[in-house]
């Protein structure tokens, strides 16, 4: 493959778009969908780290379908163990033995997972850890982080993007909903702290009514921010000493940063974990694991439910996937691509003059378009030139490669040399370009 600039037009997904839109509100069903430039796009196909929409275009892909593709698109053992599975049933409305090799395999890789539950979106499994926290500690408040995001259901969607003007003092956060008719009883119960000032937490726990602490163990929804240097230690030992529960959300980190998440990597353990993303290469798999004493009162009065938990197909899914993830080898692969990718944009952002702090995990980072130095918190991020990144994201998508108009970059296990070098070709005339 060699680094020539290609050109496409994406006409027959802005048209296709307008046609859809008689039936699904605004031609898509995820509103993290919408307000795409040039046009949301409508695919046709995908193999390895390339996606191929109806016009016809190949588009090197660091969407990865927000995180879940880290053995890229159509990884073989993944998709023979799903064929193989539809050979034997789908739903059965009971247990099953590929459902309990998946829970052994999730135990064996995470640090915090004694036991573990099943769902089918990250959403779900944030309502069951919130419940458990709230039934084993006798507990109501929530803490939770401006910048993080847990789900869009009403009690967590909470300044996940406020605004600059209503958010109020770094030290007295207001909170601010994520979305018009959200229920604002069902936040009477959260708090929203700044992240990375353990003062805050400290300040906050001390009252004893704290149920539980929930967050990204490093920031990947709003940016790539790692915790400053001994954040998670404190967290973790003010969590302990009052007795409130703490709960790391995984779900864009847990087995994409390491085998046993960023938990493993950062070397924090939690009470409860959040996972989905990358379990399951695509199946709508997601979960809830933790400590035994508190996952087993799921086994007493604490409810927790869904008809297509652990469904068949999508747990083969998951037993391909984390066994591919295990195999020798792969988490050195997906490090070394990663950085080197990074190391590739970072160059072409210095070459062309353009301020831009890449930062985060090589397996999942961030590019803020206009920052001198890399983000502490949500209010660092701020300072981001959006407008430009959405014209520099489109432009690269006309170039033929397609990256999150939010900042973050995925990659996988099919994103070769001659791949990132086309890449970081593209982005460097992007940026000759502008």
């Amino acid at each position: 493959m060699g680094t020539s600039i290609v050109h496409c037009t994406f006409n027959g997904s802005v048209e296709r778009i307008r046609q859809a839109s008689r039936y699904l509100p605004g031609g898509v069903s995820s509103n993290f969908r919408l307000g795409i430039s040039p046009t949301p796009l409508v695919f046709d196909h995908a193999d390895g780290p390339f996606l191929y929409d109806i016009d016809g275009n190949r588009l090197i892909d660091y969407y990865l379908g927000m995180g879940p593709m880290i053995l890229g698109h159509r990884p073989e053992a993944v998709v023979e163990a799903v064929r193989s599975q539809l050979d034997r049933g789908i739903l059965f409305g009971g247990q099953s033995e590929i459902e309990f090799e998946a829970a052994e395999l999730v135990c064996a890789m995470l640090p915090s997972a004694d036991k573990v539950r099943f769902s089918s979106s990250g959403s779900e499994a944030a309502q069951a850890a919130l419940r458990l926290a709230r039934a084993a500690t006798g507990r109501g408040a929530i803490v939770k982080f401006e910048g993080h995001y847990h789900g869009w259901l009403d009690n967590v969607l909470w300044s996940v993007a406020p605004a600059p003007d209503a958010m109020g003092a770094e030290g007295a956060p207001v909170p601010q909903p994520g979305t018009t008719g959200q229920d604002a009883h069902a936040g009477q119960m959260v708090e929203v702290l700044s992240w990375n000032r353990p003062d805050f937490i400290e300040e906050r726990l001390s009252r004893g009514d704290v149920a539980a602490v929930i967050m990204e163990p490093a920031m990947c929804n709003t940016g790539a921010i790692f915790p400053a240097p001994g954040y998670l230690e404190s967290v973790r030992d003010i969590c302990t000493r009052t007795g409130t529960v703490l709960i790391f959300d995984e779900v864009i980190t847990g087995f994409r940063v390491a085998p046993g998440g960023a938990q493993q990597r950062l070397g924090v353990t939690p009470d409860l974990t959040l996972f989905g993303k990358a379990v399951a290469s695509g199946f709508p798999v997601a979960g809830l694991a933790g400590r035994a004493d508190l996952m087993e009162m799921f086994s007493g009065k604490v409810m927790h439910g869904g008809t297509y938990n652990a469904q068949s197909v999508t747990m083969a899914a998951t037993v391909a996937t984390l066994k591919s993830l295990k195999a020798p080898g792969t988490y050195d692969l997906l490090a070394r691509q990663g950085g080197r990718l990074m190391q590739g944009v970072a160059e072409a952002f210095a070459a062309a003059g353009v301020p831009a702090s890449v930062n985060g995990f090589p397996e999942i980072f961030h590019v803020g378009f206009g920052l001198g130095a890399p983000p502490r918190n949500y209010r660092d991020i701020l300072a981001v030139d959006r407008a430009g990144y959405v014209r520099l994201t489109t432009a690269l998508l006309e170039r033929g490669v397609r990256i999150l108009e939010r900042g973050a970059w995925f990659i996988s296990t099919r994103h070769d040399d001659a791949v990132i070098d086309e890449t970081v070709a593209a982005l460097r005339d992007t940026l000759a370009a502008q």
